[in-house]
Parts: structure tokens; C-alpha cells; sequence
């Protein structure tokens, strides 16, 4: 067994849609970068490279690299448990927490869990999802930003015997 973490931040602005966990939620703001900035998919990327010691999301999906410019961060996530397939790897589960003063994310994490269940082609009840404020205290508070941390176990994948 391999555990990982991983941790991402973006800054909220007006005329981008919030994409968590691979779900487009109603809010009057999205997170900016070069991708969707899906702060929970890249915390959970991260992790689970970081279990396979596969290095980071920038490694292998660099920001400066047009391929990956506006892209749904969920299919980022897809190739990453690819990644670790090939090195023999499996997930066993994901435990995430995203840190947003707004919106209450409570009504979305059915769908987020079962979006990235998906991605990573294993079941919802491997993922966790939680959601917490930072009680308007610094940039998150202020409503200027979200964030996400992820720890994600690994073990190697049994191997098919001929």
C-alpha cells in the first residue's frame, strides 16, 4: 500500500463556470486557469502521482502545453489512473476536502463522487468528498478563492497468473 496527497488552488472570477469534481455548479463566479481549474480533480491528480511517486499534474499535463488548454480537468484524471495502471497500480480509495467560503456543495457530492468514480473506473463508495468553509478568514473567506487537499491509497494491482 502507497498513500499520496495532494493540494491545489485557484482564484475565483466572474464569466467562468465552477467545474468540482468533474460537475459544473451553479455559482456566479469559476475558478480561473488554463485548464477548467477544477481544484478537486487536480488535488486528487496530484495524489494519486505523487502515491505512484510518478512525480506532479505539471509533469504530466503541463499549463503551458496548448493540448491541455480548456480542458475538463475529469479527463485529466482519467489519464492519470491510466498512468498508474501501466506502472501497476490501483486505486483502493480517495479522501478529499474542498475549502470554499460559497456555494454550500452539500447538493452536488453524490454527482461529484460518482463523475470522478467514473474517471478512475472504480465505484462512488471509494471516494470521498467534504466540503468546509474557512469562517471568512483570508483569501478563501474573502470569496476569492478555492481550495482542495486529497490523500489517495494505492496498492499494486494483483497480478493474472497464465
Amino acid at each position: 500500500m502507497r498513500i499520496g496527497m495532494g493540494y491545489d488552488v485557484h482564484r475565483l472570477v466572474a464569466g467562468r463556470p465552477l467545474v468540482l469534481g468533474g460537475v459544473t455548479i451553479p455559482f456566479e463566479k469559476g475558478l480561473l486557469g488554463h485548464s477548467d481549474a477544477d481544484v478537486l480533480v487536480h488535488a486528487a491528480c496530484d495524489a494519486l502521482l505523487g502515491a505512484a511517486a510518478l512525480g506532479d499534474i505539471g509533469t504530466h499535463f503541463p499549463d503551458g502545453d496548448e493540448r491541455f488548454k480548456g480542458i475538463y480537468s475529469i479527463e485529466l484524471l482519467g489519464k492519470t489512473i491510466h498512468l498508474l495502471q501501466e506502472k501497476g497500480f490501483a486505486l483502493v480509495n480517495l479522501d478529499a476536502t474542498i475549502f470554499a467560503q460559497a456555494p454550500k456543495l452539500a447538493p452536488y457530492r453524490t454527482a461529484m463522487q460518482q463523475a470522478m468514480a467514473d474517471a478512475l473506473r472504480t465505484t462512488a463508495d471509494n471516494i470521498g468528498i467534504k466540503a468546509t468553509t474557512t469562517e471568512g478568514l483570508g483569501y478563501i473567506g474573502a470569496g476569492e478563492g478555492m481550495a482542495a487537499m486529497c490523500v489517495a491509497l494505492i496498492s499494486r494491482s494483483p497480478r493474472l497468473s497464465s
